[in-house]
C-alpha cells in the first residue's frame, strides 16, 4: 500500500515543546499541516508559530476539549526518566503522568473519531516486556525498580486495548536513543568528551547500540501518520546503523571535525569496577551493554528509510 503525501490535516502534537516535538512541529507545518500545539505551562514553547495550548498538567487535562477537531494525535508528552526514581512514589507519579494520561488521550481520541493515532514509546520497554514475558521478573518487581519504563510498558497496552474495542487506528513507534542539535543524557556527556579530549576506557568495548537522529525519528512519525498500513503495529525506529560505543566516539569526532580522544583497551569487567568505585554504576550498561532495535518492519510496512545518516546526524551535533 503507498502512502498518501500528507498535509492539510489538523495534528494534535503533545509535548510540542519538547526535543522531537521541537523537530516534529516545523516539518508538519511545512508540509501545510494545522498543528495544535500542547506545551506544558511554564515550559519551553512550541517552535514555530500555531495553534499552542499550555497545560499545566497532562494528567488532568481536558482531552475531549483538545482533541476535538483534530484529524491525528502525536503523543509525544512523558513524564521523563529521572535516575534513582524508584520505589512506590516513584510508581505513582509515572503511572499518573504517562500511562493515565495515555490511557485517557487515547479513549478521546477514539470517541473524537481521530484518522490517526501515534504514540511515541521507546525502547526502554523492550527488556522489560521480555522479562515479564519469560518470567524472569514480576510486573509489581518490574514496577519497583523500572518506573518509567513500566509506565511506558502500561502506555502501549492501554493504546492497544483502546484500539482493540474501539478501532482507533493507532500506531506506536519505540526509539532508541534520540540524538541531534541540544540532545541530553548520554550523548551529551560524550560530545563534551570528545569536545574537550578527554581519554575514555572504552577500547575494549564491543557492544552493538541503535540511535535515532530526531530528524529521522521526525520522518518515521510522519510515516505513521500517513501510511494507511500503519496502524495496529508497533514498529522499532532508528538510523539503520547500529554502532558500538568506540565506534560512536570516533564518528562524533569525525563528525566534529576533531581527533577522536585516546581509548586504552580496559576489559569491561574491570571498566565496570573502575565505574563503580566512582560512584558511576548506572554508566556500566550505557557504555559496555548492547541495546539495539531492529528496524526492518517498519521499513518494510511503510516503505520507510531514514533520510538522514548517522553521520549526518552527529554533525548537526555541531550546533548543539
Amino acid at each position: 500500500m503507498q502512502p498518501n503525501s500528507g498535509g492539510g490535516r489538523t495534528v494534535l502534537v503533545t509535548g510540542a515543546g519538547g526535543f522531537v516535538g521541537r523537530a516534529l512541529v516545523p516539518r508538519l507545518l511545512d508540509r501545510g499541516d494545522r498543528v495544535r500545539a500542547l506545551v506544558r505551562a511554564g515550559g519551553r514553547p512550541a517552535p514555530a508559530a500555531c495553534e499552542t495550548v499550555a497545560v499545566a498538567d497532562m494528567a488532568a487535562a481536558d482531552w475531549p476539549a483538545l482533541v476535538a477537531g483534530s484529524d491525528a494525535v502525536v503523543h509525544l508528552a512523558a513524564r521523563v526518566h529521572r535516575a534513582g526514581e524508584t520505589g512506590a512514589a516513584a510508581a505513582d507519579a509515572y503511572r499518573r503522568d504517562n500511562t493515565d494520561a495515555t490511557r485517557a488521550l487515547a479513549e478521546a481520541a477514539a470517541v473524537a473519531g481521530v484518522g490517526r493515532f501515534v504514540l511515541v514509546s521507546t525502547a526502554h520497554v523492550v527488556p522489560l516486556v521480555e522479562a515479564i514475558g519469560l518470567g524472569r521478573t514480576t510486573e509489581a518487581a518490574a514496577w519497583a525498580e523500572h518506573p518509567y519504563g513500566m509506565s511506558k510498558v502500561e502506555a502501549e497496552a492501554a493504546v492497544l486495548r483502546v484500539r482493540a474495542a474501539t478501532g482507533l487506528p493507532a500506531v506506536v513507534l519505540r526509539p532508541p536513543l534520540v540524538y541531534g542539535p541540544g540532545a541530553v543524557a548520554n550523548i551529551a556527556a560524550l560530545l563534551k568528551a570528545v569536545r574537550w579530549g578527554v581519554p575514555l576506557p572504552l577500547g575494549a568495548v564491543r557492544n552493538r547500540r541503535s540511535l535515532v537522529y530526531v530528524g529521522n525519528l521526525a520522518a518515521a512519525i510522519e510515516a505513521a501518520i500517513d501510511h494507511p498500513a500503519a496502524p495496529g503495529h508497533v514498529f522499532a525506529v532508528s538510523d539503520d546503523d547500529d554502532v558500538s560505543t568506540p565506534e560512536l566516539v570516533r564518528r562524533l569526532a569525525r563528525a566534529l571535525g576533531r581527533r577522536a580522544p585516546w581509548m586504552p583497551a580496559v576489559p569491561p569487567p574491570v571498566l565496570a569496577r573502575l565505574l563503580r568505585l566512582a560512584g558511576r554504576e548506572g554508566w556500566i550498561e550505557r557504555l559496555t551493554g548492547d541495546a539495539f532495535v531492529d528496524a526492518g518492519p517498519l521499513r518494510e510496512t511503510l516503505g520507510w528509510t531514514p533520510p538522514h545518516t548517522m553521520d549526518e546526524g552527529l554533525r548537526s551535533l555541531r550546533t548543539g
